[in-house]
């Protein structure tokens, strides 16, 4: 006859420690959460403040920039047609 003893293994948690733990990871990721939303308002100032002082509006710039950059385009088309075809 083969008498098997079935064993009940339980765990047994410390629920004070749990209930602290848990009050500390929440307090944590509320000063977290806090410290990124200070980051981003000086961040969002920090930008605020550097369009406000830029001497043309980053519209203007962007126009400007992709004017220049379509004027170098045709002159390098221009200049590339005028060129004459290397004869070999």
């Amino acid at each position: 006859m083969n008498h098997h003893r079935q064993s009940q293994h339980t765990i047994e948690i410390n629920t004070r420690l749990m209930t602290t733990g848990v009050v500390l990871t929440a307090a944590g990721a509320m000063v977290a959460w806090a410290g990124m939303a200070i980051a981003a308002a000086a961040v969002a100032a920090a930008g605020r403040r550097l369009i406000r002082d830029m001497d043309m509006p980053p519209s203007q710039q962007a126009a400007m920039k992709w004017r220049q950059a379509k004027e170098a385009s045709r002159a390098g088309m221009q200049a590339w047609h005028s060129t004459p075809e290397p004869h070999g």
